[in-house]
């Protein structure tokens, strides 16, 4: 099985799992609701690098694999969810877990497609964020690429990383494994001792007559 593969399938179940939880906490929705919120959550942001490429089918619809690693992970929440409730920022695990997967899954499935290094960067984003912008807009929740700990830009980083060591030939697996633990790394730094970057701060105009 492809590293980029297996990959893809376990931040598809990552992601799941972080969007089954993030549904059972806000309210007590039935099977469908978390498993819709679950679903949006994994495949949000691959489907939105899909389309922006031109890439059809999407892959969730080509490969019924990825149906059921969304319906696995909604399963596992369901069943483990009272330890994982226990499990202190167990939702930070499996978001961070599924933010990393996706960042070099999309970063690596641009490249493939002729995107230029640039482009294939912000793919990697996208992928790995938009699900959750999309979870937390349906679960009434500030989405989390608006809170002060660094987020998106840690997938840039691990998207950067990907491309400089796929320029310089590294090993395709071991830049996998490399850039996925860089972008966890960054993240479970900036909560750990609360970074974030430069505030962006725009002066008031006072109009005066």
């Amino acid at each position: 099985m492809k590293v980029q593969y297996l990959f893809e399938v376990l931040g598809t179940a990552f992601f799941a799992i972080s969007g089954a939880l993030a549904a059972n906490r806000k309210s007590t929705p039935d099977w469908f609701g978390v498993t819709f919120i679950g679903f949006i959550t994994a495949i949000g942001g691959g489907s939105l690098r899909d389309v922006l490429l031109g890439c059809y089918p999407i892959v969730w619809v080509k490969d019924v694999y990825f149906i059921y690693a969304i319906l696995g992970g909604t399963v596992l929440a369901s069943v483990f969810y009272t330890t994982l409730q226990k499990l202190r920022k167990t939702l930070f695990l499996f978001d961070t877990l599924g933010i990393a997967l996706f960042t070099i899954v999309g970063t690596e499935k641009a490249l493939s497609l002729g995107a230029g290094p640039e482009t294939a960067a912000i793919m990697g984003m996208f992928s790995a964020v938009m699900g959750g912008v999309i979870r937390d807009i349906l679960t009434h929740e500030i989405p989390i690429i608006f809170h002060k700990e660094i987020y998106a830009t840690a997938c840039l980083a691990g998207a950067l990383l990907y491309l400089t060591l796929h320029y310089f030939h590294v090993s395709r697996n071991l830049n996998f494994w490399l850039s996925g633990s860089v972008i966890v790394t960054i993240r479970i730094m900036a909560v750990r001792y609360n970074l974030s970057l430069p505030k962006f701060r725009k002066e008031s105009v006072t109009s005066t007559i």
